[in-house]
């Protein structure tokens, strides 16, 4: 395979060109801010019909609105210490936004810029690759249409989303030989999550070995290496008092971090059914198929630094990372679109017409974009709408509640708030003032069974009195302690 850099057909100093070229062109600018406001109004729109969840907007709400103000971050949903939840010490930065004002709607503004930004450095990584600005902005069309950005952003909020920009921006500075640039880039990425740091080490190594960006390169993968040790070793397992989260889902190769590593390496046997399935192959005919056209195997460099984040979802026993509509695949998009780049920019790929790019990406979008969820399964517990709102209404102090797992997020502004999930049953209500329940509609695919058992329970508990009922809806308050 040619490298990347190799296709490359730039004349001249690279960071002289960029100078002369727009910062941001008018259509990709017009694109960039459409595409945000869309974004943010599915999203909203979304969380209004009731559609989020506690897992995972509800988690950073509550982190966030508690560190505006002042108080520890401990996740009531998790129980334990936001740097537990992958050191995602990045979203530390959004509660300046919380400081403002307290709203989950900074969350889906954050998500809709963060997602759309990325059209920018990837025109200009086009652009400084010698494509022309008609393949350059279509390129960025490429990207805004590829349908994970639309479905990830109405799958609730997750801080990978902040990193897909920036990882982007530091492959364009580290080819303009801006090393602080880059530098701060990377500190961003790994500040949120914790996975992201062995994007960062293959990205180095992709820069090292096939861009020739020596000093980048290093940097990037002593960065990458060093906080994955921090990260998984220490910090994790002192805020959060066990290993990694997404542990469990590599349990056939071991129950830690160096026990997985460490059976990957010598005993490859129990993965090779995994990554020799038609489960494999599905996934990455769904992953590719939006960009198929542009896809040549000498100019596929780029995927080295996506092997990470391909290889943990094709060896995860958890199907939902082989989709397009969690954020697990957000790793992998940046640079399977600068492999697209650098076919184009050898002259090859199926398709190098602005308009047919375009084309094909739009009916890529239209098959697997989830735009259809808004007038089908999102309207289901319509019914429920008016009754969900007003019950939520009743909830008047910052004092615990416990709640279906999709009225939760409107009620995560305090220090202790759970999800009625099986087993909350026989949980400790005590420790609650409020308990807010949709019993026909309980979210998450939850059984019907969760929310009525806890409706007989406190109805039969003095402590409790029903202060809402309708449609299926229930609020019950506690008003003497027991």
């Amino acid at each position: 395979m040619e490298s990347s850099a190799d296709s490359i057909k730039a004349s001249g100093n690279d960071t002289e060109k960029l100078t002369r070229t727009r910062l941001m062109p008018k259509a990709v600018g017009w694109m960039i801010g459409v595409n945000a406001l869309i974004l943010f109004v599915c999203s909203s729109v979304r969380h209004a019909l009731f559609q989020s969840s506690a897992f995972d907007l509800g988690i950073y709400d509550q982190v966030i609105y508690l560190m505006s103000q002042g108080q520890p971050p401990i996740s009531s949903f998790l129980g334990f210490h936001h740097l537990g939840n992958h050191t995602a010490y990045s979203v530390y930065l959004l509660g300046l936004l919380y400081k403002i004002y307290p709203t989950i709607h900074w969350l889906f503004a954050v998500q809709a810029i963060g997602l759309s930004l990325g059209a920018l450095p990837i025109w200009h990584l086009a652009r400084q690759a010698g494509l022309k600005e008609s393949q350059a902005t279509a390129m960025s069309a490429v990207y805004l249409l590829y349908p994970l950005i639309f479905n990830l952003n109405i799958f609730d909020f997750h801080p990978e989303v902040m990193a897909v920009s920036v990882i982007l921006g530091a492959v364009l500075a580290a080819r303009l030989g801006k090393v602080a640039w880059f530098c701060c880039a990377i500190l961003f990425v790994l500040g949120c999550k914790a996975a992201l740091s062995l994007t960062v080490v293959a990205m180095g190594v992709w820069l090292l070995v096939f861009e020739k960006k020596r000093v980048c390169g290093a940097i990037s993968i002593v960065a990458g290496v060093a906080w994955f040790i921090i990260a998984t070793q220490i910090i994790i397992p002192r805020f959060s008092g066990t290993e990694a989260a997404a542990v469990f889902r590599y349990a056939y190769l071991g129950d830690s971090v160096l026990d997985i590593a460490k059976n990957l390496l010598f005993k490859p046997n129990l993965v090779l059914g995994k990554i020799f399935s038609l489960g494999t192959l599905e996934y990455l005919a769904l992953l590719l198929s939006p960009v198929i056209w542009g896809l040549s195997p000498r100019y596929l460099t780029p995927l080295v630094a996506a092997i990470p984040a391909l290889t943990m979802n094709i060896l995860a026993a958890y199907p939902y990372q082989r989709d397009l509509i969690h954020q697990y695949s957000l790793p992998v998009l940046p640079f399977l679109l600068l492999s697209v780049i650098a076919t184009l920019a050898a002259g090859k790929g199926l398709l190098r017409n602005k308009r047919e790019i375009i084309l094909w990406s739009l009916v890529a979008f239209l098959a697997l974009a989830k735009f259809g969820y808004f007038w089908s399964r999102y309207l289901r517990p319509i019914e429920t709408w008016q009754a969900t709102k007003d019950a939520i209404a009743v909830v008047k102090t910052k004092e615990g509640v416990l709640a279906s797992a999709h009225i939760a997020p409107h009620l995560t502004h305090r220090t202790l708030i759970k999800a009625a999930f099986p087993g909350s049953e026989s949980a400790d209500l005590n420790q609650f003032r409020y308990v807010v329940l949709n019993v026909r509609y309980p979210g998450l695919g939850l059984p019907m069974e969760v929310g009525t058992n806890l409706v007989k329970r406190l109805s039969q508990t003095p402590e409790f009195q029903l202060r809402y009922q309708r449609d299926d809806v229930f609020v019950f308050e506690k008003v003497a302690d027991s």
